[in-house]
């Protein structure tokens, strides 16, 4: 009866493999018809030659996309879409005698990949089942992978989840393989607290290395260089790295760091800011996944279009309802769909690569939800839409482990969520500088554009393609150069202030000294400035540093003193979580903590920010969920003897996981 079932499998994988064919030499035949530079006699002919292409792709992609695989990467991808090209040139060369233009044969080249990634999945022949071939295929060729029975752990972080919102994702049906392995009790969600600042700089830090103190926010100032800090900056970061590692990062044993901010001090790496530069630990060969598929680049880059048409009309659609919203035109479709759509793809196939190697520990981070949470809101259809893209290919990497050479967890967590809420400026009608400004005796402020998250985990992800946009180390996209290069400079010593936004937490510093300035010192230089923060309706609270009693928070209505938590009028920090007074004892602990920390207002009924920053979805602050991120992990591992809150706790209990399955782990140097 099984050989019955296996022979009845082959004929019809046969019928449906020779209706592609028919299929596709249709398609060729119409682009021979239209497309100047081909000449096909007739349809015989174009069967023909779409069975040559075949032919040559099985015999000669392998081979020409192992010796150019450099090239390629350095054209982030064109170079893949001129070798189809070529195949397709020598192909009609080889059939009828004639070369078809090299633009003609791009363009075929183009039209048949994403006409092959409509007609495969309508005929059972989907993208999914080649990848795993391809998979299959390079497994058998790996003589080192690590062959065990001790699983590999793959976390696979979803940027900016909220755990509130992946439970309504789920119920709703945005999230099927998630869904489903909760379904089937082999995996359950753990909530966890992340710290203050609620960001991925902050948060990647503490996970992966295991410290983010002195991280008070996503960029921040330091007095005694005059300059700013940056997380994602490639410089900054790697001082970062410098600053936070001891060599016992989550991913030092055998593990591999993909799309991250910090690489955990894994050996291997890919599109990870902090170790871009390092050509020890970052190759071009870790891409040999995703361009081993001769259809690959051309797929990404369908996919990539069909983004920006229907970002276009999420945007629209949002308008034309009435709907608050933030700017969505521009460039930022085009840069949503590379985030979205070519950093999701790239990132996939390194993983596919790692599971077929064995790596025991892979962490990768996929940025598209949070991108579009902040510009569309974070429970928006279209943020909903992506984020059943990346459950998808949690689909994908699960049926791939099938093929490893050891059993895998599969992990999916995120370092921090996303509050809603229009910004300050749209609000108020000014922005956080120029409410300070306006505060001030005298003397400019020094404000510079926040760069885009987004943006530059894409730079990370084609440094090597793009050597003429770097700047201070950096890979610099779209409208990022600006806030880059402007960061990139030391403050003048005339400004009397420096604000610095990062989501919802604004940071003020004064220069003119190497100290953390004292509300008396503030108010003797700036009579007006804490009164007019702390009076405004879109600030929820701010912290400065009182002379004997430390630092205190200061509300419209109230005080409360950290020290004693004694609280004088209406507490400031109600609303903000039972936990929102230690996190700024923590923040206020840090030698770069500025000299004012704002947070904005938070309305609890609501459930609503106003963020410094022009987004509708946002974090970096206190308020909301933002704060509240999560892990879904194997049923099996053991339960947190107590709620996980701050990203060392995490870190700790990810460390735990791994020993109980048994997998090494390098001890921190304190340890």
């Amino acid at each position: 009866m099984s050989r019955g079932r296996g022979i009845q499998r082959a004929v019809w994988l046969a019928l449906r493999l020779l209706a592609l064919w028919l299929l596709v030499g249709l398609i060729f035949w119409a682009l021979a018809a239209v497309v100047g530079g081909i000449d096909v006699p007739s349809f015989r002919a174009v069967l023909l030659t779409t069975a040559v292409i075949a032919i040559l792709h099985a015999l000669l992609w392998p081979l020409l996309i192992r010796l150019l695989l450099p090239l390629t990467v350095l054209t982030f991808g064109l170079g893949s879409l001129v070798l189809n090209a070529a195949i397709i040139s020598l192909a009609i060369k080889l059939v009828d005698g004639t070369a078809p233009g090299f633009l003609a044969a791009v363009v075929v080249a183009f039209v048949l990949s994403a006409s092959l990634m409509v007609l495969a999945p309508a005929l059972g022949l989907d993208d999914d089942a080649r990848q795993l071939r391809l998979v299959r295929r390079r497994a058998r060729r790996i003589s080192d992978a690590n062959r065990t029975d001790v699983p590999g752990v793959i976390m696979f972080e979803i940027d900016g989840l909220a755990e509130p919102v992946l439970r309504r994702a789920l119920r709703e049906g945005h999230a099927p393989t998630m869904s489903r392995w909760l379904d089937e009790r082999t995996h359950r969600i753990v909530p966890w607290e992340c710290d203050l600042s609620s960001q991925t700089g902050a948060s990647q830090a503490g996970l992966l290395l295991g410290s983010n103190h002195d991280m008070p926010a996503f960029r921040w100032y330091e007095k005694e260089s005059g300059k700013t800090m940056v997380s994602n900056h490639g410089k900054d970061a790697v001082e970062l790295e410098r600053r936070h590692s001891d060599g016992g990062g989550l991913l030092a044993v055998g593990g591999t760091s993909r799309g991250n901010m910090f690489s955990g001090d894994a050996p291997h790496c890919s599109a990870t800011m902090s170790v871009l530069r390092d050509s020890q630990r970052s190759s071009a060969q870790e891409y040999f996944a995703y361009f081993a598929d001769p259809y690959g680049f051309t797929r990404t880059i369908a996919l990539y279009l069909w983004d920006v048409m229907l970002e276009r009309q999420a945007a629209r659609r949002q308008r034309k309802r009435g709907e608050e919203h933030v700017n969505r035109g521009g460039l930022y479709p085009f840069m949503r769909g590379a985030i979205t759509v070519v950093m999701r793809d790239l990132n996939v196939a390194t993983l596919l690569g790692d599971i077929v190697q064995g790596v025991p520990v892979v962490y990768s981070t996929f940025v598209g939800y949070d991108e579009v949470a902040h510009h569309s809101g974070i429970e928006q259809p279209d943020a909903f839409a992506v984020l059943k893209q990346h459950d998808a290919q949690l689909a994908r990497l699960e049926r791939a482990t099938e093929q490893a050479p050891r059993p895998y967890h599969l992990v999916v967590l995120s370092d921090h969520g996303q509050t809603q809420g229009r910004p300050f400026r749209q609000r108020y009608g000014v922005e956080l500088d120029e409410l300070v400004r306006g505060a001030l005796v005298d003397g400019e402020v020094y404000a510079p554009p926040a760069p885009d998250e987004g943006l530059s985990s894409l730079g990370g992800m084609v440094a090597r393609a793009t050597r003429d946009r770097v700047v201070d180390g950096d890979v610099v996209l779209g409208p990022n150069r600006a806030a880059i290069e402007e960061s990139a400079k030391a403050v003048a010593s005339d400004h009397a202030a420096v604000v610095l936004a990062s989501g919802g937490l604004g940071l003020i510093s004064l220069p003119g000294g190497d100290h953390r300035l004292s509300i008396a010192e503030i108010e003797s230089a700036h009579p007006r400035l804490i009164s007019t923060l702390v009076s405004h309706p879109g600030i929820g609270f701010v912290m400065v540093r009182a002379d004997a009693d430390g630092a205190v928070v200061l509300g419209a209505r109230g005080s409360r003193r950290l020290s004693d938590d004694q609280v004088t009028g209406e507490d400031p920090l109600q609303g903000f979580g039972p936990t929102a007074a230690d996190h700024l004892r923590r923040t206020d602990g840090f030698p770069h903590c500025p000299d004012i920390l704002v947070n904005c207002m938070y309305d609890p009924d609501a459930d609503e920010v106003a963020p410094f920053e022009e987004f509708m979805g946002s974090h970096g602050g206190l308020g909301g969920w933002q704060s509240h991120p999560f892990a879904l992990v194997p049923a099996a591992w053991s339960e947190p003897p107590e709620p996980i809150v701050g990203v060392r706790a995490m870190h700790d209990t990810i460390r735990r996981w791994l020993i109980e399955t048994g997998l090494e782990v390098k001890p921190h140097a304190q340890s």
